[in-house]
């Protein structure tokens, strides 16, 4: 989602005979079909020049694996530099075995932080920053964030969202998934809840507590819960769940998206769903005591509900009498952030 509108930009400047040439490598981490290759497929990302099928295993032992496969990839064919996006471990992993070799790195994404380092994802953005050479952010709130740890604002590049480059270049493209019919989804009728946090599912009863304060506060709509596979180990031992809670394989791009368009509201513990339903201004209740991504609390439709499940009645109680806010989309997320990479690593790499 992050990397197809660089990849789109960067063939279209190819085709007006721009310098620039790429490889695209999967490490390999994300090796589920539906998290990965109908992702290639629906976004029309080209097949990776590089697979370093890493798979399954511990944060260690990924971030080892990648580490190992991206260093004989760049000592066999060297890059004049590692563009890495967001906050996973790949991330993290690419950008410190480029920067080893003396590999200039660029970060699509820098500068977010949530400052909660319980968070694997935040320890993967504060370690890639401290190494990066040129920040791509998507806010005025990163660029603050580099600063205040010393970067330079010669090395800072506010381009805006690739994430929301993606959903506009796909929004007529969005489709229903199969089941609608089968549970009577109506478009503004039903929730989305997705779920994966360790702070959330890890304890069997405090997951449990959640979902039956979903249930009850969702008075009787259904709720969709594309459920994910952290989710689903805790999931297994439950002895039951709301009759209104109907837990979906995880979606394709397109199909949950359009759930997410036409939902009431969406009940979450992601960091990126916030950013999608503020620019399709659907109301968010974001399930965690801090974010990211604040833009979306302060200009978006999202709101940090906490992880004590007696606060998500009221708020859903706000939410059904009318009473949620509005928003509005954040500055540069208007569809054209590739282009604006692509034209700064231009100028950085060729001139």
């Amino acid at each position: 989602m992050k990397i197809a509108p660089i990849l789109h930009a960067m063939r279209a400047r190819a085709e007006e005979g721009g310098p620039l040439h790429w490889r695209l490598v999967h490490t390999g981490q994300h090796y589920d079909p539906r998290m990965s290759g109908e992702f290639f497929e629906q976004l029309g990302i080209p097949a990776p020049d590089v697979n370093l099928e890493v798979g399954s295993g511990t944060q260690a032992e990924q971030t080892a694996g990648i580490m190992v496969g991206y260093e004989k990839l760049l000592m066999a064919e060297r890059s004049a530099c590692c563009l890495v996006v967001g906050d996973v471990t790949s991330t993290m992993a690419c950008a410190i075995t480029a920067q080893k070799l003396h590999v200039p790195v660029a970060h699509v994404e820098a500068g977010i932080r949530s400052g909660d380092w319980t968070m694997p994802e935040e320890i993967n953005r504060l370690a890639t920053d401290a190494v990066t050479d040129w920040f791509f952010t998507t806010s005025e709130v990163a660029n603050s964030n580099l600063r205040q740890t010393n970067v330079g604002n010669e090395r800072i590049f506010f381009v805006g969202n690739t994430m929301i480059d993606t959903l506009l270049a796909n929004m007529q493209r969005l489709r229903a998934p199969a089941f609608v019919d089968e549970l009577g989804l109506e478009s503004g009728e039903y929730f989305v809840t997705t779920l994966h946090r360790p702070a959330n599912v890890d304890s069997g009863n405090g997951f449990a507590r959640l979902l039956d304060a979903i249930g009850a506060g969702t008075r009787g709509l259904p709720v969709v819960f594309p459920v994910h596979p952290r989710s689903a180990k805790t999931l297994r031992a439950l002895p039951g769940l709301p009759s209104n809670i109907h837990l979906v394989d995880p979606q394709p791009y397109l199909e949950f998206n359009w759930l997410v368009k036409h939902a009431k509201a969406v009940i979450t513990d992601s960091g990126g769903i916030t950013e999608e339903t503020t620019v399709m201004g659907v109301p968010c209740l974001t399930l965690r005591d801090n974010t990211e991504r604040p833009e979306t609390v302060e200009l978006g439709t999202n709101e940090l509900i906490g992880t004590d499940p007696v606060r998500l009645g009221p708020a859903l109680d706000r939410l059904f009498a009318g009473q949620w806010k509005r928003g509005s989309v954040p500055p540069l997320w208007d569809g054209r952030t590739g282009e604006r990479i692509v034209a700064h690593l231009e100028r950085l790499l060729c001139e």
